[in-house]
Formats: structure tokens, C-alpha cells, sequence
């Protein structure tokens, strides 16, 4: 009798099965993530993610998607809306992370701004997707290596986001629409609370840019008080300027006493 060189039939069928299922299932969602407010010295830094299936990106380009900065706030909070409607008729993912002053000071007291940021990108991914369905990540680098800064964030993501693939490059939001999508409801969320604390304090804060007037002379006046006021990021040079010139003593302690709402960890912010 001749012996078949194939592995039996039922063989077959129960290796199949053993298979990893995961494997052959279509990953059909990219995530895109940019920022907004990494260089201001009031307000908080704003991390968005979005995540949408691949096949859907043409109606980023039909509402009007582009970078943020490009567009004015009226146009901006215009693509804004209709991209809140979109994301609720197609069931798209959004991660927004709102990092205030006081977190901000707390992180760069033993961190960096980019490592900041790293770990708002990675926390704004988690919510806005789940790994087993993500393709691809696009990122806004933050970082002046683009690669270090992707490599970075899946890091930070951990183990069920590596067989994800990164693309991560400097003006990703003016290269890729998703990215541009993700600015715009990063810079619109961070729009909002600045209008907030500028309405609760009575003072036009400007841009938050050291470069604007606006904003130059709305830092002066709130350092005037026993401390900063708490809407600054105590950790930048032009507050610390103001204040030491205003004040002609050495400049507070944000952390020396007690303090509240203080971020330890990440999940502190939850």
C-alpha cells in the first residue's frame, strides 16, 4: 500500500482552526493625532485622536478638512460641527486629552514637553480606537526626530498596539487629512477653554503665543496677584520674566505647599 505524502485531511482542518484569528481579519481603521497648544504659555495643551475606516476618508475632503491653522476660527468651528456630525452618523472614534497649566508644571518639573506629549498622543489613541482594529497611526511629530517620536508613542501605547504600524512625520497636519481633521477638533477644544477662562476672569488672553501683544499684556496682569494665576504654565521663561520684573522677588514655587488637582500619573487625569 502507498503511503500519501499529504497530512491528513482532518490534519489539515485542525491547524487551520489553531490559526491565530486575528491574523486574517481586515484591520480597517487609521487613527490620526495632532495637538494643539504645545507652545502657549496659558491654557492647556489639547491631544486629539481620530480614528475612521480607511474607506471613509473621502468625506474628510468633502467637508472641508485641512489644517487647522489654515483655516479661520469661524471656518474652523464650521468643519468643526459638521465633523461631530459625521463622526456620530459613522460611529468614528475621538480621543481628546486636555492637559492644563498645573499638570503641565508638575510633568516638566522631572520631564520634558515631548515626553508630555508622547504620553497625551498614547492616551488620546486608547480612547479613541481599540488596537485589533487599527491598521495605521498618523502622527503630528512632536519631536525634532519624527521616527523617535513614533517609536515613542507605541512604546508608551504598549504590547497590543505593536503589530500597529506608525507613520509619524513633522506637518503631518498639512500632508494627511485625517491628521488635519484631528488638529481641528484639537485646536477648537482648546479654543473653548481658553474662551472659558478668558470669560470667568473678565480679560482678552489672546492667542497664548509669546509673539501676540494680547497675550503679553494679559500675562503681565496676571502675575500681579501674590502668585501667578493658576491659568499659567508657571514652567515657562516669559511668565517667569514677567513675574520676576513685576514683583522684584525670586519667583514661586507652584508645588513648595499644598496643592490640589495636581497630576501625579496619567490616570490621575481620568
Amino acid at each position: 500500500m502507498q503511503t500519501s505524502v499529504f497530512p491528513p485531511f482532518a490534519s489539515i482542518v485542525r491547524s487551520f482552526l489553531e490559526l491565530d484569528f486575528l491574523s486574517w481579519v481586515v484591520k480597517e481603521y487609521d487613527i490620526g493625532v495632532d495637538e494643539a497648544g504645545r507652545g502657549p504659555a496659558i491654557g492647556p495643551l489639547v491631544v486629539c485622536a481620530l480614528s475612521i475606516k480607511k474607506t471613509e476618508r473621502k468625506y474628510l475632503n468633502d467637508l472641508g478638512v485641512q489644517d487647522s491653522k489654515k483655516l479661520s476660527r469661524k471656518r474652523r468651528e464650521l468643519v468643526y460641527e459638521k465633523l461631530m456630525g459625521k463622526s456620530e452618523e459613522h460611529g468614528w472614534g475621538i480621543g481628546v486629552e486636555i492637559c492644563h497649566p498645573a499638570n503641565i508644571d508638575k510633568w516638566m518639573e522631572t520631564g520634558t514637553l515631548n515626553s508630555l506629549e508622547v504620553e497625551l498622543f498614547a492616551k488620546a489613541i486608547q480612547k479613541a480606537g481599540v488596537a485589533a482594529d487599527v491598521n495605521c497611526l498618523f502622527l503630528d511629530a512632536c519631536d525634532v526626530n519624527e521616527k523617535r517620536f513614533g517609536e515613542n508613542v507605541s512604546e508608551a501605547l504598549g504590547s497590543n498596539w505593536k503589530k500597529c504600524s506608525v507613520d509619524s512625520r513633522h506637518k503631518m497636519d498639512t500632508n494627511d487629512v485625517l491628521v488635519a481633521a484631528a488638529s481641528i477638533i484639537a485646536k477648537v477644544n482648546r479654543d473653548k477653554e481658553i474662551s472659558i477662562l478668558s470669560r470667568n476672569e473678565g480679560l482678552d488672553l489672546g492667542s497664548g503665543y509669546p509673539s501676540d501683544q494680547v497675550t503679553k499684556r494679559a500675562i503681565d496682569l496676571l502675575c500681579c496677584g501674590e502668585i501667578p494665576h493658576e491659568m499659567l504654565r508657571w514652567s515657562w521663561a516669559n511668565v517667569r520674566r514677567s513675574w520676576i520684573k513685576q514683583n522684584n522677588s525670586p519667583f514661586p514655587n507652584r508645588f513648595s505647599g499644598p496643592t490640589k488637582n495636581v497630576q501625579q500619573t496619567l490616570t490621575d487625569w481620568e
